[in-house]
């Protein structure tokens, strides 16, 4: 894949993400969780920020049902506010078509968290992610946050160790995790 514009690259790695058969995406999301579950800063976190699938992104519900508390963001102006989940807990679709727990659902201050899991659309061999374009997540993990908690990315496999271009406010992964590996950065 030549380097493109990030513009141009999400729209192609989102159309390759819509092109995996049901089938696929989920078998290649159940090998993103079991693979999750490997890792000792996983197994170890006790309150996990996480996210709900969304275009076809990599589906964590399996990993749900883990004891382990569970905090999910709702986009509120240009920032993200996480709400803590329990199976059941009642959702709502977001303005960006999101699911997103209700604004009533208790809420959890992400400096309490032991790792986020943070949707990917590509990322490079550096550990350095590309988004969907809001800067939410880069908001959120921003040096001015002092927010310092692990993050793992999470990619298929064709989206992983690509070229992509990098912002000077763009900061890297402390993992990437595809159905094929995990990547250390």
């Amino acid at each position: 894949m030549s380097k493109l514009d990030k513009s141009s690259l999400r729209r192609e790695i989102l159309q390759q993400r819509r092109s995996l058969s049901a089938e696929d995406w989920q078998h290649k999301s159940n090998l993103i969780c079991d693979r999750l579950k490997t890792l000792t800063i996983f197994r170890e976190a006790q309150t996990i920020l996480a996210y709900f699938s969304f275009r076809q992104e990599p589906d964590l519900t399996p990993l749900f049902a883990l004891d382990k508390t569970w905090a999910f963001p709702r986009c509120v102006g240009k920032s993200l506010v996480w709400h803590s989940w329990q199976p059941g807990t009642e959702l709502q679709t977001g303005k960006y078509g999101i699911q997103e727990l209700l604004p009533t659902a208790p809420t959890i201050a992400p400096i309490t968290a032991d790792l986020i899991l943070v949707p990917t659309v590509a990322s490079n061999d550096r550990g350095f992610r590309l988004g969907y374009g809001g800067g939410f997540y880069d908001r959120l993990l921003s040096p001015e946050s002092n927010l310092n908690v692990p993050t793992i990315g999470i990619v298929f496999d064709f989206a992983s160790g690509i070229a992509i271009p990098t912002d000077p406010w763009d900061r890297p992964l402390d993992f990437v995790c595809t159905e094929m590996n995990i990547y250390v950065y």
